[in-house]
């Protein structure tokens, strides 16, 4: 059963995960498989997560290679991983991480999507009492894959405090499947990528950007972030109306392991990280 959520056709049923810290290779395996498994299973996944160790993902088609190396990363402390998904790099630390993924129609513009998760993201932050907003579709240009890091130009769409970055998002989509995933910051340490980088990639200064940790008088620890993101979707589904509607906490809800398994191998291969 599908149901209409901000412009968008989505899945009546989710699922959602809270998933132990892992690698960015697992981690990155785990939404391919979901992806890929979404068409068959019919229904969404929301998934939160965290990185066992800090580690930066760059985007599917991001150049990175006259800007990073594997022994610049490794002198600055950091694991790597690409994405399967578009966007510029991000250091993942100290943020709640999350992922949705659901089937859609060849008819549905992925925007439609794309917007349905940023409001409900906006709205579990609001609910928590971060003063957040979106940044509109006419405010900035498209970013460019080989532009500046995630958090140093919000794109349209993405969520902001008072103008600086709280959560960068990314997306793909094929083969009647979608993913969106992103970060949501509980303390900035992006600042460490220019640490990562080689001197000849020139003076990229990565700014500030927003945190819970400068939203809030307390920050919330993961689960209580997890928890108002899948209360919003409930939210989301309540507004849409939809009888059918639900919304159920299930950790098992993962794929095959093989599939799993098969995915990783990918996100674990130099050729795949060093692409561009």
């Amino acid at each position: 059963m599908m149901i209409q959520s901000g412009g968008a056709e989505m899945p009546a049923e989710w699922r959602t995960i809270r998933s132990a810290p892992a690698s960015g290779a697992y981690n990155m395996a785990l939404d391919s498989a979901l992806m890929a498994a979404a068409t068959e299973r019919g229904f969404g996944v929301w998934r939160t997560y965290a990185w066992s160790t800090p580690t930066v993902s760059f985007g599917r088609h991001e150049s990175i290679r006259q800007r990073f190396t594997a022994e610049s990363l490794a002198a600055a402390g950091l694991d790597a991983v690409r994405r399967p998904t578009g966007g510029r790099a991000l250091l993942h630390d100290a943020e709640v991480t999350y992922s949705v993924t659901l089937p859609i129609s060849d008819s549905t513009p992925w925007k439609a999507v794309y917007s349905a998760i940023n409001n409900i993201l906006l709205s579990a932050l609001q609910s928590m009492g971060v003063a957040a907003e979106l940044v509109p579709e006419s405010a900035t240009s498209p970013v460019r894959p080989d532009g500046p890091v995630c958090f140093e130009e919000p794109s349209p769409g993405e969520i902001v405090v008072r103008g600086a970055k709280l959560s960068g998002s990314a997306v793909w989509r094929e083969r009647g499947a979608y993913l969106q995933h992103g970060s949501i910051l509980l303390h900035d340490s992006q600042q460490r990528l220019q640490a990562a980088m080689i001197p000849s990639a020139g003076a990229t200064v990565v700014p500030r950007a927003a945190s819970l940790a400068t939203c809030l008088p307390s920050v919330p620890d993961a689960d209580a972030v997890a928890t108002a993101l899948e209360n919003a979707l409930r939210r989301a589904l309540a507004d849409r109306h939809s009888p059918g509607g639900s919304v159920t906490r299930d950790d098992g809800a993962l794929p095959d392991a093989g599939l799993i398994g098969r995915h990783e191998e990918r996100f674990r291969d130099p050729t795949w990280l060093w692409r561009r």
